[in-house]
């Protein structure tokens, strides 16, 4: 076994001990076996997919903590409570324990991102420490992970719940930006790929995926409008569901006028399709928070009406649970977190936000492949990306991923029933709609009111 594995197996074996058990160290051999057989050698290609797959474990972990079966083991252990956090187990285990799993994960990627600050070249001594040092790195983690556990309830979850506001804010404009850059770069590969070959298959692929994603759309506004709109209290979502249709449909119709193309040839209703398909998944997702149960029905209610064994959970105990819709957005996240990993082709949004895809100065007097006739390492002295940058997107999803998972959830309200309802992941989600159509539409007009500027 490699380092990383050691140190993945390692991880969960403690968390085995935090109340977990056998699961959280299976879930972490698997991540471990199917790290390794990605990472055979130290780079920062493969660095970027190792911090991604801490932070993905540190949200499975989360979301594991969430479970109520769970909150029921960890609520038996009343002299832990008592003694060390001063708070009710039973009630707040369940985001207390997210709370804090995610403190100790924001900690260990912000310290990464202090101490990789300015780091330009492989030989700075830093780069090492950046691309190695596995096992360490995760015996870190985990001492961080249960030295969080023992911070006094007091005023810890408040400070940090703002802290955590203001970073999932800012993740959820990176995950915007993403999501533009990768609806023009799917539309551009397959366009280029059909101008290249002449390939018709390219072109009804494209048409497929658009014609797919608009009737996603439909269907879903439709189901809105007869689900979570059909009361006459229920005025917030009539006005955004309405709104956000109306500014999908202009942004489809900019995306194809001849000004538009005429300045940003390969613009389409693909990019926009997929700007609409996610619009609506955000509408959705907004509604679905809402605190009234007449303009928020259950995903149950909808597709099995007519089933009356179906009801909502009257149990005297209040749990944090996870809702479908934060499950969705975890899905989204888990998309957003792999695509910054992955990403590397030169020119794209994602590649400018940290500092990569271009290819690496050389220096010291090094010779082209073309002199030497060898291939030339591009990561074998500038760095390929900023690793502070990196570090501090990781440090920002994971404060993504505590709100999300607590759904926006203020923790002096201390009534852990409005967890998967509150006014708070409502705004969020609705500004986040029309934050998401503000940046498309400027991609859309940029190159016209900018003539000057290359926006190829």
């Amino acid at each position: 076994l490699t380092p990383v594995c050691v140190g993945l197996i390692v991880m969960g074996a403690v968390l085995g001990i935090l109340g977990l058990g056998s699961c959280a160290s299976q879930l972490a051999c698997c991540f471990g076996s199917a790290a390794c057989s990605l990472c055979s050698s130290a780079s920062p290609a493969c660095s970027r997919l190792m911090y991604a797959v801490m932070l993905i474990t540190s949200a499975i972990v989360s979301m594991m903590m969430l479970s109520p079966g769970i909150q029921d083991k960890l609520a038996k252990s009343n002299w832990f409570c008592n003694q060390w956090l001063n708070f009710e187990c039973e009630r707040a285990t369940g985001y207390q324990a997210v709370y804090r799993m995610c403190f100790a994960t924001a900690v260990f990627f912000f310290i990464f991102m202090i101490f990789m600050l300015r780091v330009r070249s492989s030989r700075d001594p830093r780069t090492k420490i950046q691309n190695g040092f596995w096992f360490f790195k995760f015996v870190a983690l985990i001492a961080l992970a249960v030295g969080a556990f023992y911070i006094p309830y007091g005023e810890f979850s408040v400070v940090w719940f703002y802290i955590g506001m203001i970073g999932a804010f800012c993740f959820i404009l990176i995950q915007l930006i993403l999501l533009v850059d990768f609806a023009h770069s799917w539309a551009e590969n397959w366009v280029g790929k059909y101008e290249e070959s002449d390939n018709r298959r390219w072109l009804a692929a494209l048409c497929l995926c658009t014609v797919l994603n608009y009737g996603l759309s439909i269907a879903m506004v439709v189901l809105f409008y007869m689900y979570y709109a059909n009361d006459s209290s229920c005025t917030l979502n009539r006005t955004v569901i309405s709104v956000n249709l109306i500014v999908s449909i202009i942004i489809s119709v900019l995306a194809i006028l001849p000004v538009i193309q005429k300045h940003q040839p390969r613009s389409g209703l693909l990019q926009a399709s997929v700007i609409t398909l996610y619009t609506m998944y955000l509408t959705w997702s907004a509604m679905s928070n809402e605190l009234d149960p007449v303009c928020n029905p259950s995903i149950m209610r909808i597709f099995f009406p007519g089933n009356s064994t179906i009801t909502p959970e009257t149990s005297d105990k209040a749990y944090a649970t996870v809702s479908s819709s934060s499950i969705v957005g975890m899905v989204i996240w888990l998309l957003t977190v792999m695509y910054t990993s992955f990403r590397t082709s030169s020119g794209s949004s994602a590649d400018k936000l940290t500092g990569g895809g271009e290819a690496p100065m050389m220096t010291n007097g090094a010779k082209s492949d073309t002199e030497n006739g060898n291939v030339w390492d591009k990561e074998s002295d500038e760095v390929p990306y900023s690793y502070s940058f990196v570090h501090f997107v990781f440090f920002l999803a994971t404060l993504y991923v505590m709100m999300s998972l607590t759904n926006w959830y203020k923790p002096e309200d201390a009534d852990l029933t409005k967890l998967n309802s509150n006014w708070s992941s409502v705004w969020v989600k609705i500004a986040s709609t029309w934050i998401c159509n503000a940046l498309y539409f400027w991609t859309l007009v940029a190159p016209i009111l900018l003539p000057n500027r290359d926006f190829s």
